[in-house]
Parts: C-alpha cells; structure tokens; sequence
C-alpha cells in the first residue's frame, strides 16, 4: 500500500501540496487528474523520493520512502517521470537494462537477462532490440521507457503523464498496455493523465486534484458527471453516454 498522512509542500509562500492523505494500490489502475499546477506531479515526486515534503508522512508497503535504502524502495516501487529524456545514446535493450539495476547492481545475472527479455516482449520491442532510441517512434520510444520498468520487476508503477506528445492511436496503445499490465501482471498501477475520457477508460478509480488538494476521489464512473468535473477544472464539461460509456466534452 501507497500511503500519504498530510503530505505538504511548500515553496517559499505556495502551498502545492496542501495535507494530503490518501492510501493507492488496492486497485489495478489508478488515475490522477486535475488542472496544471494541481499537485499531481508533486505528490508523485514524494512518493518516488524526488521531493522531500515539509510536513506529512509517505510510506510504500510501510517504509517511509524518506528513510528506506533506495535498494529496497526500488524493488517495489518504479516511477517514469514525465521528463524522461536521456542523453546518452543508448539501444532499446540498454535503457531496459536499467531496470534491473535494484537487483543486480550493474551485474546483470541470467535471472536478469530473463525478466529483460520478456519486458521487451511484453512490449512487442524485439524489432526494434537493437535501434538506439532517437530513431525510434514517440509511441516505441515510450513504450521502450515502460519495458524498463516493467523489468524493473515492481509491484507498484508511477506514470507521469506518459500520453504526453503522442497522437491518439499511441495513446491507446499505451493506455491499453497499462490496463494489460494491471489485469495480467497484477501491478498496481498509478497515472498521471490530462485526457479524462482515457482516465474514464481505462482505469478503475480516479483521484481528482486541485490547488494541492484531493477534490473527489472515486470510481471512475463517478467522477465522470458534469457537476464533479465542473469542480475539478473549473469549467462546464458536459458529459454524455456513447455505447453505455460516459464520455467528457469540453467544447460545448
């Protein structure tokens, strides 16, 4: 279990995480939504160890990430942040390779090689195996950062906003995988999204943020009413149903 105990952080005068206490991993996938500027990024941070909070408590399985080894945080707890740009150049294969790092060291063992090679086939990479990643695809290069989390071998994934820069049919495909990855591998998914018709989709509950602070938080199809989203974004979204699903308009 993912845990925060009034969870803050300060910088300077603004408050972008204002006591947040919320509990994540019971369900298969998890998405958080909400506004620019709503915490959301934040509240990753800290529970990835990326951010320290000034007040509050944030614990994975019971550790509290301020003061477990990264080595054992690690091989329970994967997070892709947003900004996963890497400067090296590397092959598909050696960026998966880093996510055996918490268990091998940099001394990659048969078992490792084992739970590389299948996170490339769960992703269908083998073609591309070999190609560095600036010859690849926003959709492969994407789905290249996921198989290295997905070797990383982890109960719980973090994913912040990884739809961001892909055209719809990589969406999908991406937020198709990460429902497979929930429903087959049985991880625990938690995602950052901006398109809240994905969200609705594909995830089992939905945490609504705004200024610092959990505004709704539950299943997904009961977010997904006008007057919820309206308090959200601050905005009118109309929401309708399509073939028995409720899909969010925002330009009505």
């Amino acid at each position: 279990m993912i845990s925060l105990h009034k969870a803050t952080k300060r910088y300077n005068s603004t408050t972008v995480l204002d006591g947040v206490s919320i509990s994540f991993g019971d369900e298969g996938v998890t998405a958080l939504i909400g506004p620019n500027g709503a915490g959301k990024s934040t509240l990753f941070g800290m529970i990835g160890r990326l951010i320290t909070p000034d007040a509050g408590t944030v614990s994975v399985d019971g550790m509290d990430v301020t003061k477990a080894h990264s080595r054992n945080l690690a091989r329970i707890l994967a997070v892709l942040r947003q900004d996963n740009h890497i400067t090296a150049r590397l092959t598909v294969r050696d960026l998966v390779e880093f996510g055996r790092f918490p268990h091998s060291q940099g001394r990659l063992t048969l078992d490792d090689r084992d739970h590389i090679e299948r996170a490339i086939a769960y992703l269908e990479l083998q073609p591309f195996r070999d190609r560095f990643l600036d010859e690849l695809s926003g959709g492969q290069r994407q789905r290249a950062f996921i198989a290295m989390v997905l070797a990383q071998d982890t109960k719980y994934i973090l994913l912040d906003e990884p739809l961001n820069n892909l055209d719809l049919r990589h969406m999908t495909e991406i937020m198709k995988l990460i429902r497979r990855m929930a429903d087959g591998l049985g991880k625990r998914v938690v995602v950052v999204l901006h398109d809240i018709n994905f969200a609705a989709t594909y995830s089992d509950r939905i945490v609504a943020m705004r200024q610092g602070r959990i505004v709704a938080d539950a299943p997904a199809s009961d977010i997904m009413r006008g007057p919820v989203l309206r308090e959200v974004y601050d905005t009118d979204v109309d929401v309708r149903h399509i073939d028995g699903r409720p899909v969010a308009l925002y330009y009505t």
